[in-house]
């Protein structure tokens, strides 16, 4: 057992006029079920979804956010054989989703299939960036109930992603990379030497207002039918699509639903990634419902036990962060998101 009976973590509150904020409280340790583990984290990183789903009021009160973490094994449940306690690893949750579970906090529950050993020569910090994005992108490529690209090495394979300075996106080139892909993507002009170095083969700025016609020029050899939209706007997912192969087109947009594809061409595939179905039990996410799905639960499986070697060989290269030292920093680390500063890296926070 862990030597505490006390859990310091920042938990969701409404006031009277339902604004919601994140209250540091301490909440009760849980125990481990079925291959499961009990982590002490010592760094969480920020995502995206963790802010919209604060200010979305997207979790009831008592929620605890954070998906990414990194810590120790302290406590194994029933039929645990991946980790022994006093391991290093990585994990994936959905903070918000289940009450007193999420990485802002001191300790958290982890599946031990939806977690990975740390390497010794990676960074705890490093490792935290990595779980909740690779397998958005992993999903994103392979699960046929998003672009379903067949699981081989292909140089003959083209891919667009849109967005790739993004961390979704410099992972989705990386995966892309080690499957011999030929990748275009788009970022600002100051991320290009960035993403290039990362495996991407052609490189636009978004923001040019012919940017469709240079896409489609530079592929007018290669068979681009598929292209990940890491952002997921109205306008980018209507731009990635316009790059594709008429009536071949497939994308598959970050947003779930998929939120923010009316203007994507006609006859183009449109399908989305929602990485909560890298666990194999139901989720919802507002009216959009996602049955569990065995055969995401097997891929996302199978992603971590492929990462660790990944990590060593340096085929994946974890993003850039930017570390805050306590919970305490959380509000500023989401406020800097709000206001749009973040850029081709991600926050961190060190919570021991």
């Amino acid at each position: 057992m862990a030597n505490a009976n006390t859990n310091t973590a920042l938990v969701i509150q409404y006031d009277s006029d339902n604004s919601p904020s994140l209250v540091k409280q301490d909440i009760p340790i849980q125990t481990p079920g079925k291959r499961q583990v009990l982590v002490k984290i010592s760094h969480v990183a920020q995502n995206p979804t963790d802010i919209q789903s604060l200010d979305g009021r997207a979790f009831p009160a008592g929620g605890v956010l954070g998906c990414d973490f990194v810590g120790e094994v302290v406590e194994l449940g029933q039929g645990v054989s991946k980790f022994k306690k006093g391991d290093l690893i990585s994990a994936l949750v959905w903070g918000g989703e289940i009450e007193g579970k999420g990485g802002y906090s001191q300790y958290c529950l982890a599946e031990e299939d939806i977690a990975f050993i740390v390497p010794r020569f990676i960074s705890r910090e490093s490792a935290s960036t990595v779980p909740l994005a690779l397998t958005t992108a992993w999903l994103a490529l392979f699960s046929s109930n998003s672009l379903g690209i067949p699981k081989k090495v292909d140089s003959e394979r083209s891919i667009l992603v849109w967005g790739g300075s993004s961390s979704v996106g410099l992972y989705t080139i990386q995966l892309a990379k080690l499957f011999g892909f030929q990748i275009f993507t788009t970022c600002s002009p100051k991320h290009h030497d960035l993403v290039k170095s990362y495996g991407a083969n052609h490189v636009f700025d978004y923001k040019e207002a012919n940017v469709v016609d240079q896409i489609r020029s530079a592929a007018v050899h290669s068979d681009l039918v598929y292209t990940f939209d890491t952002i997921g706007t109205v306008q980018s997912s209507k731009q990635a699509s316009e790059c594709l192969e008429a009536g071949k087109g497939n994308l598959c947009t970050v947003r779930p639903g998929p939120a923010n594809t009316e203007g994507v061409v006609g006859g183009t595939k449109i399908s989305d990634v929602l990485v909560w179905t890298a666990f194999l039990k139901d989720h919802q996410y507002k009216d959009f419902k996602y049955p569990a799905c065995q055969e995401d639960h097997d891929l996302a499986k199978e992603l971590n036990t492929k990462i660790p070697r990944w990590l060593e060989e340096g085929s994946i290269t974890p993003s850039n962060t930017k570390l805050y030292n306590g919970l305490d920093c959380v509000e500023k680390g989401f406020q800097e998101y709000r206001d749009g500063h973040i850029s081709a890296y991600k926050i961190v926070y060190q919570v021991a």
